[in-house]
């Protein structure tokens, strides 16, 4: 069946993560997504690991394939003086343009929102430079983990009193940066639906990231301290872990909402006599003495699996989970069974598995719906279909490093 946003196409110049997650979601949609891409300088996901053995190179990244599927590659060098009136002939061809290079790179190239709005003031356009496209750090680069730094994200996640953690790329890349672009990019096709008109929207990732850090910074405004950092732990609850099992390694997430799950969870671990103990019989003392709860709750949970622990919790209504590893969610009967892994053969990698996209509609099978392309595998058919472009045209230009 035809997705939703089928009759749609999209030129796509965002590359690594944030960006391309967006351009997925619009492709395993229906989207006719073309990414704009080069050996000459090559998506640095391209070049990501994980790989499967024996393929790395251009066409072995686990993390693009994840990332690009559903969409076609056409082969451009942008450095090459014949590339950008081929990409603003493209972008005539699209009713979208997205790009998450530093602000004034798509304006050299004669692909700034003003640039095409002059020929289709129906285009959409969705920039997602890191801090925005004015300001005085517009040109500052970086990735995930250099956003959440900048946000406050890193410095709210670890242990206390020791050395931040963060959360790698994975908030800015996969959380509020591509989300915050989807709804505005759904929002501006809506309103041109029923208008005709097209127009520019740009994400701040840097703000977009703020965004998570709400109410931290409506309390720093309030009491005008800093929230610290708790691990695990939440004020409002107790326990709220993760404690050892059986097995090397071994993990199971805790939490007791209210004195029911507490007792009850205290039930469950054979501990029946430590709800009374006066160190524990409410919240207020269980968060005073939370060490040395943890390491009572430990001595019991270290001898039962966490799979086991887990699902009994789970069954008495207590919230608990096995801490997953990422080899065992390829097998989870219950991704499983809601098809959530998609396998795909690729021709370089073989046989891979992609997540399905993460929520499901009753009118239409959701993706994705094809392998993440090899770089320039859709070039030909892209040049001779949109451009119409002759066969000698464009051997000409293969032959010229404008397609490479």
């Amino acid at each position: 069946m035809a997705g939703p946003f089928t009759g749609i196409r999209v030129l796509d110049y965002c590359w690594v993560g944030a960006g391309a997650l967006v351009t997925k979601m619009l492709a395993d949609h229906g989207a006719d997504v073309i990414k704009v891409e080069s050996r000459t300088r090559p998506d640095n996901l391209r070049l990501a690991p994980p790989y499967r053995p024996g393929t790395e190179g251009l066409e072995g990244s686990g993390y693009f394939a994840s990332r690009n599927s559903s969409k076609r590659s056409f082969a451009l060098n942008m450095a090459h003086p014949a590339a950008p009136d081929i990409a603003r002939r493209l972008a005539v061809a699209a009713s979208v343009v997205t790009s998450n290079f530093r602000p004034g790179v798509m304006e050299r190239w004669g692909l700034g929102y003003r640039d095409l709005v002059a020929v289709d003031p129906s285009i959409i356009y969705l920039s997602m430079p890191m801090q925005g496209d004015d300001g005085p750090h517009r040109t500052y680069v970086g990735f995930g983990s250099t956003i959440a730094a900048l946000s406050g994200l890193v410095a709210s996640a670890g242990l206390p009193g020791r050395t931040p953690l963060g959360t790698g790329t994975h908030y800015p890349d996969h959380v509020p940066s591509p989300g915050h672009a989807l709804v505005a990019l759904l929002a501006a096709l809506y309103d041109r639906s029923r208008t005709g008109r097209g127009r520019a929207i740009e994400v701040s990732q840097f703000e977009s990231t703020v965004n998570v850090l709400g109410p931290a910074v409506v309390a720093y405004e309030a009491s005008g301290e800093v929230e610290p950092r708790r691990g695990n732990r939440a004020p409002d609850m107790s326990p709220h872990a993760v404690l050892p099992a059986a097995g090397d390694d071994s993990w199971c997430a805790v939490v007791a909402r209210d004195d029911h799950d507490w007792c009850t969870l205290c039930d469950v671990l054979g501990l029946p006599g430590l709800p009374e103990d006066p160190r524990f019989a409410t919240l207020a003392e269980r968060k005073r003495n939370e060490n040395e709860l943890e390491r009572l709750l430990a001595t019991a949970t270290v001898t039962r699996s966490a799979a086991e622990l887990a699902r009994a919790l789970q069954e008495r209504g207590v919230p608990a989970a096995e801490v997953r590893t990422s080899g065992q969610l390829i097998d989870d009967e219950h991704l499983v069974a809601r098809g959530f892994w998609r396998r795909f053969d690729h021709p370089v990698m073989g046989s891979i598995v992609v997540n399905r996209i993460p929520f499901i509609s009753n009118l239409d099978d959701p993706g994705p719906l094809a392998a993440a392309p090899l770089l320039g595998e859709h070039t030909r058919e892209i040049a001779q279909s949109l451009l119409d472009m002759s066969e000698a045209e464009y051997a000409d230009h293969v032959a010229r490093e404008v397609f490479v």
